[in-house]
């Protein structure tokens, strides 16, 4: 990517108006404070603290609470904004996530601006990736001479800008990343290492953020904070001191040996490659302002339609052969009658339903991958029998409806590991919204067991598909369970991820105007339940979940 031959090719936002009653000798770094105080109460409320009020900007390790807008329980997170799709009706991204890239010295006021735009953006599945986090190991006798503020932090090669660049391109993409959190007071890396996914607009920050070319050309927009040295150096001993354990005459030998050479040397001049320049940090609201409404409108050319493509596409073809339909025994097909009967009553409904879920998984079972092995019967015998041949089983329920079949699974899979994923329907857009997701560790190892109760267009479900997919699942390990699917659902999900085995217990042809399927089963959640029915009916859960 080619840069600026001069920084002047960079708009440099002018610096915000001196507040009432600032004279010419009122120090810089007093309001360049108050306004952080500021900002840091308003921030609260982007992130409710849990117990005890925290400052935003007390931080000693890299990892940083940069989820989007969330509620938070006593025993769990849900995400209270939804992720509209990130694919199209092919089941691929077509467009990357929004990168931006925050540079400046340090204590410039990088991550204060970063949080300032996460709040003014008001959109939910921002990222704050802090080039923090993604300082080298240290070898035994670099971590003596960093004990004496002997070590250069301040130079690129103290960055593993390998693992920085992969990280970033797969936050791009859309993909899961994990990312280490570095431990400032001991100079090292955590054990723990932080999950970050979702990505719709990623803010990268650090001193050289703009010091690698590839790291450049990732890069959609480039701003540069720029503070005063004074000011910088004034933060940098009050963090260093306060939070990291430090004593003022290390801070000062570091920041003389190491931090202002760096400053001169490899960060000031990378201001010439920057977009924008944004004098005075967080203080500038204006430069915020303007960056806030360049990247809203960076965002709306990268909606997504996905329902309306997918009652257009891939119809009228014949059932896949990844579809597998339980066979319709006059047992099965009993069962369905009284679930389908709009007579019948809440116990009996929940009873049936449970029978079919419980014949449903016991068939999927069996399409995952066995081998030979030979066990010692009690009398003495040897018996050629099978085996799984995975690593581990895990179930995924697309809730809420989904959650109905866990019981059944745990019933056959001992030990089974499982997960939750919430997607709503928009009422204004009709697009499905990714809520809230709890996976497994390592769950890109293990056969995937993705249950959903009815199917109708598949919106949903390839959402949910795709999530799995972000988290390196392979597309051949992923099972989506139904007890009712339409022929559109099927094709849906069968077209965009043709290595996904579906399987269910019946297929009905049509959906109407309203998504509904029929003949169908009305909205299972509602009558499971027992809560009203949607205004629509709906079949599918997802579309009878509104935000």
């Amino acid at each position: 990517m080619a840069a600026p031959p001069a920084s002047a090719d960079a708009p440099r936002l002018p610096p915000p108006p001196a507040a009432a009653g600032d004279g010419p000798d009122q120090p810089a770094e007093r309001s360049e404070t108050a306004c952080e105080d500021r900002n840091a109460e308003s921030l609260d409320r982007l992130l409710p603290p849990v117990g005890t009020r925290r400052s935003p900007r007390r931080r000693t390790t890299s990892q940083c609470k940069s989820e989007p807008p969330l509620l938070r329980t006593s025993k769990r997170t849900i995400y209270t904004a939804g992720r509209p799709p990130w694919y199209n009706e092919h089941g691929t991204q077509s467009k990357e996530a929004f990168a931006i890239g925050l540079g400046g010295g340090s204590a410039s006021g990088k991550t204060t601006v970063a949080r300032m735009i996460i709040e003014a953006l008001d959109v939910p599945w921002v990222v704050l990736l802090s080039m923090d986090s993604f300082y080298k190991v240290l070898t035994t006798q670099q971590q003596e001479q960093a004990a004496h503020n002997n070590f250069n932090f301040d130079h690129p090669d103290a960055f593993d800008f390998d693992l920085i660049v992969s990280t970033l391109k797969k936050l791009k993409q859309g993909k899961s990343v994990k990312v280490p959190v570095y431990d400032f007071t001991t100079h090292s890396r955590k054990k723990d290492w932080k999950t970050l996914y979702g990505a719709n607009v990623i803010i990268f920050e650090g001193i050289m953020a703009f010091a690698d070319k590839t790291l450049l050309e990732l890069l959609d927009m480039k701003i540069f904070v720029d503070t005063d040295s004074d000011i910088r150096l004034v933060r940098r001993l009050r963090r260093d001191i306060s939070e990291r354990g430090r004593d003022i005459e290390g801070v000062i030998k570091q920041y003389n040996k190491f931090v202002k050479p760096a400053f001169d040397q490899y960060i000031q001049p990378t201001m010439r490659v920057a977009d924008i320049v944004v004098p005075w940090g967080s203080g500038n609201t204006v430069a915020i302002d303007l960056i806030v409404q360049h990247m809203h409108s960076q965002l709306e050319e990268r909606e997504l339609s996905v329902r309306a493509a997918l009652a257009s596409a891939h119809q009228c073809h014949p059932l896949p052969r990844t579809l597998s339909v339980l066979k319709s025994t006059p047992q099965v097909r009993g069962m369905h009658t009284i679930i389908r009967d709009k007579e019948t009553s809440r116990d009996e409904f929940i009873f049936y339903s449970k029978r079919l879920m419980r014949l449903l998984i016991e068939h999927a079972l069996s399409f995952l991958p066995f081998q030979d092995c030979v066990v010692q019967t009690p009398q003495g015998q040897d018996y050629a029998g099978k085996c799984y041949a995975g690593k581990q089983i895990t179930g995924v329920s697309i809730l809420r409806a989904g959650e109905t079949m866990e019981p059944a699974l745990r019933a056959v899979c001992k030990d089974v590991r499982i997960g939750t994923i919430l997607i709503q329907t928009n009422q204004l857009t009709g697009e499905p919204e990714l809520h809230y997701l709890r996976l497994p560790k390592d769950i890109s190892d293990d056969h995937v067991i993705l249950m959903d109760c009815t199917v109708s267009t598949g919106a949903a479900a390839m959402m949910a598909v795709r999530v799995l997919l972000d988290h390196d699942v392979p597309e051949d390990k992923i099972f989506l369970l139904s007890l009712l699917m339409a022929e559109m659902g099927v094709h849906s999900v069968a077209y965009a991820f043709p290595r996904v085995r579906i399987i269910t217990t019946a297929v009905d042809k049509r959906v109407n105007d309203l998504f509904r399927i029929i003949p169908g089963i009305g909205n299972f959640g509602d009558r499971y339940f027992g809560t009203d029915a949607a205004p629509d009916g709906s079949d599918e859960e997802e579309v009878a979940c509104t935000s």
